[in-house]
This record gives C-alpha cells, sequence and structure tokens, in this order.
C-alpha cells in the first residue's frame, strides 16, 4: 500500500513535472486551475517528445522551464525513460503527470504511483497501445457503444494498464462524430484530471494492489 508523501498547500505546493507531445490542452487547462488558486501545484518543468509541440508555447508563455527529449535520438524506450526521469529528478519532482505524451517510458522503482495519466476512454475498453485521440472516439462510435468517458490512472509498464484513479462517464449522442465526442469527453477531462490531482495533493490518494482509495 502507498500514499502521497505530504499534503501540498499554497506555501508548500505540490512539485509538478509536465510530459507532453502535441497541442498541450490539457497544460493549458492545469495551468488555468493552478492559476485560480484550484490546486495547490507548481509545474517545474514541461518536457516535450517533440520539438515542435505547439503545447511548449504554454510552457514559454508561463515562464516555465522546458526541455525536449526526442525518442529517436536514443536507442532504446530504457535510455529514454532514463533521460526523462533524471530530469524529473532534477526538477525535484513529487508527481509526473501525462498531458497527452505519446511515447512509452518505463517507470523506475522511485516512480512507482508517481506518474499519473489521462486516457479518453473507459479504462479497460478502448485502450492499449495506438489508443489514442481520435482512435479512441472513432472506435467508440464504430462499436455502438452508449457511453464513453475518460480515466486517470497511475502509469505502469504497459499501456493504459496502471491503478484506475478516477473516471468520469459521458454519454454518446446518435448524431456523435468523433470530434463532437472529443469534445464532450475533453470537457470531463478538464474537471476529473484536476480533481485527481487535488487528491493527490492533499494526501487522499491510496493505492492498494490494483484499487485505489481516494478521500
Amino acid at each position: 500500500m502507498t500514499s502521497t508523501p505530504r499534503q501540498a498547500d499554497r506555501e508548500n505546493p505540490l512539485r509538478l513535472v509536465v510530459l507532453i507531445s502535441g497541442g498541450g490542452t490539457t497544460l493549458r487547462n492545469l495551468l488555468a486551475v493552478i492559476e485560480r488558486g484550484e490546486l495547490a501545484a507548481r509545474v517545474e518543468l514541461v518536457i516535450s517528445s517533440r520539438a515542435d509541440a505547439r503545447g511548449l508555447e504554454y510552457a514559454r508563455q508561463a515562464g516555465i522551464p522546458l526541455q525536449v527529449l526526442r525518442r529517436s535520438d536514443v536507442a532504446s524506450d530504457e535510455v529514454y525513460g532514463e533521460a526523462i526521469f533524471a530530469a524529473a529528478r532534477a526538477a525535484r519532482a513529487e508527481l509526473v503527470v501525462m498531458a497527452g505524451f505519446l511515447k512509452f517510458v518505463p517507470i523506475p522503482a522511485d516512480f512507482e504511483h508517481r506518474v499519473m495519466n489521462i486516457h479518453p476512454g473507459l479504462i479497460p475498453a478502448f485502450c492499449g497501445q495506438g489508443m489514442y485521440g481520435h482512435h479512441v472516439h472513432e472506435a467508440v462510435l464504430e462499436y455502438g457503444a452508449k457511453i464513453s468517458g475518460c480515466t486517470v490512472h497511475f502509469v505502469d509498464n504497459e499501456y493504459d494498464h496502471g491503478p484506475i484513479i478516477l473516471q468520469q462517464v459521458v454519454p454518446v449522442l446518435d448524431d456523435d462524430t468523433p470530434e463532437t465526442l472529443a469534445a464532450r469527453v475533453f470537457e470531463a477531462e478538464c474537471v476529473v484530471y484536476p480533481e485527481a490531482l487535488r487528491r493527490y495533493a492533499a494526501g487522499q490518494v491510496r493505492v492498494e494492489g490494483r484499487r485505489v482509495r481516494t478521500e
């Protein structure tokens, strides 16, 4: 069983490192939540897997240090993960937050249950390698599912597999397109991801095997 090591507050905010690969809309939402005083956290570093990721501009505008670490520049997933978590340690990250990060990285032992991700579907459905972004919403509609949603989970060494922290359900409408469903799911993500981070920052998250207890 593990739990968060302390309770964050405005004077002692949770130290985050955020990983991105694209547009950075999740990063933008988290920064807005922090700015409004609704989350006792501070983004210490943004790491992007692409030099041209639009989300890097949000980091620049907020004055947050940033790094670009490309998978293609190293020999293996293990070396890539070592580079990312070395940067996270240097930033004294208490939690690593994946925000549209599309590369696989092995999780080292000292970051077990200290890496979060949000998936635009209800794990264990419509998830796994290759299931991200519009691929998820297209699969939901093709299958004829009546609900979809999003899942905040801890990251382990399998795609979309780690213990589930929170989930939020949204309806799938008869006239939905992948774009309209994606917009509805993202609205839910903007609520549930900050909520999971708030509970973690408050020391209210306990992992018991595959089950996560939140207060």
